[in-house]
């Protein structure tokens, strides 16, 4: 398809959160870190002295697992994770596991950082086209230094189905008022974003910043190393 016709046949843009807006795997991290120097500072033992980010995150992903299909929110299951932490250093306490949460989300957003080509785009393409976030995360545009900045947004948390599944992808079609054909996302998972996209018939657009190699056999419509690059496939 030509520029021209791309152009005038888009209305609508969406863009996932997590990795393309901002760095989460830093700030989740980041995030961590603080909560695992407070629980060492509250319980002094080796086992708490020998735990890591890495095995916190670990703990995380068992925990979303098991829950998968029974809890949604994001920020429940992140709480039963801190739970099972507790469980693991042989320490469980409830109230414990709900204050490292807190500290978590306070770091978790508060000290979000977007990426330097977030702000600019964003602002020239509302100028012409209808803007959302589409996210399997819970990176509240307004807590993460973007408010106003999207017309819809959409959690698989609240949607009850996750991308790369195309109902949540109709469900901005539905959101926005358009047709699969005249939408745009932009992410940079290819498993998630660009097949979910590729799935509805809607343009895909793979945020690929490091330049990885793509040897998953899901092709995007458009691969672009900066959001920057947006203005010009639609130009």
């Amino acid at each position: 398809m030509t520029g021209e016709r791309l152009l005038n046949r888009i209305r609508v843009i969406s863009f996932d959160g997590d990795g393309t807006l901002w760095d989460f795997v830093k700030v989740m991290r980041h995030a961590l870190g603080c909560t695992l120097t407070e629980l060492q500072a509250r319980i002094r033992c080796q086992v708490t002295d020998d735990l890591t980010i890495d095995k916190m995150i670990e703990i995380r992903n068992s925990v979303s697992e098991e829950l998968r299909g029974k809890v949604t929110n994001l920020e429940e299951i992140r709480l039963q994770a801190f739970k099972r932490t507790l469980q693991y250093i042989g320490c469980p306490d409830q109230r414990l596991a709900e204050e490292l949460n807190s500290l978590y989300l306070k770091h978790r957003f508060e000290d979000i950082r977007i990426y330097p080509d977030v702000l600019h785009t964003l602002d020239f393409l509302k100028q012409g086209f209808v803007l959302g976030l589409l996210s399997n995360g819970n990176g509240y545009p307004e807590r993460c230094g973007l408010p106003d900045r999207f017309s819809f947004v959409i959690f698989s948390q609240d949607a009850g189905v996750e991308k790369p599944d195309r109902r949540i992808f109709l469900k901005i079609c539905q959101e926005a008022g358009c047709k699969p054909h005249q939408l745009m996302h932009v992410g940079d998972s290819l498993e998630t974003d660009v097949a979910g996209a590729n799935g509805v018939g809607a343009v895909s657009v793979w945020l690929n910043r490091d330049d990885t190699t793509n040897e998953t056999g899901i092709m995007p419509d458009y691969q672009v190393r900066s959001l920057d690059e947006i203005k010009g496939i639609l130009e």
